[in-house]
Formats: C-alpha cells, sequence, structure tokens
C-alpha cells in the first residue's frame, strides 16, 4: 500500500511566507528603534563629558571656557596672515580636562591654528565630539602640507553663544573672551567677556551649555547647490528673509510680531527651493575658530532646533553665520536635539519647543522664568 506523501501545499507555504514577512516587518523598526536608542545614550554620554571637562575647567580657572582664544599675530608657516580674530576654538581649552592632554600638549598657542606646526593637533580626530548619529564624510576637509594632505578633525558639538541676538548677542555661556568687536557690527554692551557660573543668574539649570550640530558633508569650497527642506538643508546655510537689527527688542515685545519674531518667520519660510548660500562652512574643523563665524563651533538659541542656519544681512561677516544671524543647534535624532545644561545635566529638547522657552534656555542672565515642564 503506497503510503501518501507528507508535505506543505502550495496555499500552506504563501501563508507561512506571509507570516515571516509580517514578524520581519513588526521586528525590523523595533531593531532601529533599538539601535537609535544606543546612539542617543551615547550621545547624551558624550555631552555629559563635555559638562563634566568644563566644570573642571570651572574649577581651576572660575570661568567658562572662551568662545574663541587669539593666537600671537603672525604669519603662518604656509604664508597666510594670522588674521585678528581667528584663534582656537573652545575644544581645545578643556581638551586636558577631557583626557586629551596629548592634543592640547602639541598646540603652540602662539601661532596661528593655520599654521603647519599645528598639523598634529589639527587632525587628530576625538570620538567623544562626535555623534553616533552623524552620517556626513568627515573626509572632506583637508590641510595640505608640502609633502601629503590630511583631513582637519570635526565635531558635532557647539558651544552656546546665547539667546535670540537681537535682543543683545553674547549672552550665553562660550562666548569670546574679551572686547574684539572686529567689524562685526555688534553692541555687546558687558556681555562679551568670559563669565563664570555666578554670571548664570537664571540658574546653571535653565542654561543651555552644549547642543549638537550636523556637520556640512559637503567638500571645501564646495559650490553644490543644497536646499532647505529636510535633513540636507541643516548642513548649509540659508539666508534670511527679514533682518533684525541689533537691540531692537526688548523682554517686554519679545514675542509681539518684534524683529527677533520675524527673523525667525523669514527664515522658516525659506522655500522649499532655495538654495544654500554656502554649503560646505558648517563645522568643517575643530581647530580654528573666529567669532564672527559661529557654525564652526557655536550654535545660538534664536530659531528652533533643527532647523538650517540663517544668515542676518545686518552682519558684516557672512557665509559662516555671524553674530546676528540663526546658527542652530539640529541633529538626526527623531523629534529633537540634546541640550546639555549649564549644571552639567543633558535634556532632550524637542523641535517643537516653543520659541519663549528656547530662547530663554539660551540667556544666562535674561530673567526669564521657565516652567519645570516647558521642555
Amino acid at each position: 500500500m503506497e503510503q501518501k506523501r507528507r508535505g506543505f501545499t502550495l496555499i500552506e507555504l504563501l501563508v507561512v511566507i506571509a507570516i515571516i514577512a509580517v514578524l520581519i516587518a513588526l521586528l525590523l523598526p523595533a531593531v532601529q528603534a533599538a539601535r537609535e536608542a544606543a546612539r542617543r545614550a551615547q550621545c547624551v554620554n558624550n555631552l555629559k563629558q563635555l559638562g563634566l571637562a568644563t566644570h573642571n575647567y570651572i574649577s581651576s580657572n572660575n570661568v567658562f571656557p572662551p568662545q574663541n582664544s587669539w593666537p600671537t599675530m603672525a604669519a603662518n608657516a604656509n604664508g597666510n596672515a594670522a588674521g585678528l580674530a581667528w584663534g582656537f576654538n573652545w575644544y581645545y581649552a578643556i581638551f586636558p580636562n577631557l583626557e586629551q592632554q596629548q592634543i592640547f600638549n602639541a598646540v603652540n598657542f602662539s601661532l596661528s591654528p593655520f599654521d603647519y606646526s599645528q598639523l598634529t593637533a589639527a587632525v587628530t580626530k576625538v570620538s567623544s565630539l562626535l555623534c553616533p548619529d552623524e552620517s556626513a564624510n568627515l573626509a572632506l576637509y583637508p590641510i595640505t602640507t608640502t609633502s601629503s594632505t590630511w583631513n582637519y578633525a570635526v565635531g558635532n558639538y557647539v558651544g552656546n553663544y546665547g539667546g535670540p541676538a537681537a535682543y543683545q548677542p553674547f549672552t550665553g555661556t562660550i562666548v569670546p573672551g574679551y572686547n574684539v568687536e572686529l567689524g562685526m557690527n555688534t553692541t555687546s554692551g558687558n556681555n562679551l567677556n568670559v563669565v563664570g557660573l555666578q554670571s548664570c543668574t537664571d540658574g546653571t539649570s535653565n542654561t543651555g551649555l552644549f547642543s549638537e550640530r550636523l556637520i556640512s558633508g559637503y567638500p571645501f569650497g564646495s559650490t553644490a547647490t543644497v536646499y532647505s527642506n529636510g535633513t540636507p538643508g541643516y548642513r548649509a546655510i540659508f539666508q534670511g528673509t527679514y533682518a533684525a537689527a541689533p537691540n531692537s527688542v526688548t523682554v517686554a515685545n519679545m514675542m509681539n510680531g518684534n524683529p527677533a519674531q520675524l527673523f525667525v518667520q523669514g527664515c522658516q519660510s525659506i522655500g522649499s527651493t532655495t538654495a544654500a548660500v554656502y554649503p560646505a562652512a558648517v563645522g568643517i574643523e575643530l581647530i580654528a575658530g573666529n567669532p564672527g563665524y559661529l557654525v564652526l563651533s557655536s550654535y545660538n538659541h534664536w530659531t528652533p532646533p533643527n532647523t538650517p542656519p540663517c544668515q542676518n544681512s545686518l552682519d558684516v561677516i557672512v557665509g559662516y553665520v555671524g553674530p546676528y544671524g540663526a546658527a542652530s543647534a539640529n541633529s538626526l535624532h527623531p523629534g529633537g536635539v540634546n541640550l546639555g545644561l549649564a549644571d552639567g545635566s543633558v535634556r532632550f529638547i524637542k523641535s517643537s519647543v516653543s520659541l519663549q522657552t528656547w530662547w530663554a534656555l539660551g540667556t544666562r542672565n535674561g530673567g526669564e522664568v521657565i516652567s519645570s515642564d516647558a521642555y
């Protein structure tokens, strides 16, 4: 008697395949979410390490690290003048407290950051300064010597320059060290100076210290067309459609159709077909800083998180976002950015945060009151 052969019918096979496909479709988003949670946790840890290093720096110097430190004015070995404003970014001030003493020792602070003798410090990458979510090509920013070409080290974390510049500039925690306005068209009052914890009269838990910015990812000097819609726009710089004059805003009219609000609305209304002004400037190097070039190592609290950097035409220096432009914080974390506060803690700030709250977090001494559930 012939035995019946056991096996799957075509219908049964298709049902099994369909069930497996459904399970995979359910599993993949969960895996991606778990990976993003891990990357975000690593980013938070990076910011906490920066906050701890900064507080160790404060313990020794009684002030926050300056946004920019100026070298002795001398010609570079490569023939370029040092320039009056170009110096070393704040990263290098805290490197000894970030277990990067060897990089700090490699810097000659009496020479320009562009001098060939700074090569070791300029190209040494620091993993704790890179967000795990960063997906840009980080090998696009060359420094060419007589014998070879190296790539500048870059980073995602930027220091708080202050709240809306149309209200008052330099109200953050990582600000230029002393009064060298250098044609930046600024009226700084008493804010253009290094500041200490005692200057954070709003409270260190209500004052930003560091946040994130995506790196350009375009070749240095690129003229590639980059549009403002979506993530590529975060990596470029656009021209604002409204010019907010310095000191044109008071606390009383901050949210009543004032120039600061109109500037934000103009930046947010940039069409998706608007091309970037200078797509290759954002975060292109760690070593060299300038108080008028915010997108290199600074951000400010003007336009909301996860919006494109936006120039103000009233700035004398253009191309890198000047002191009155909007150097926004942005990231690839879904829904917002990580913000390191001056007390060393880190909070996740949603892209939908109210402008009042975001502006208030940017100032150390604005007198604003922020409720505990506002961010």
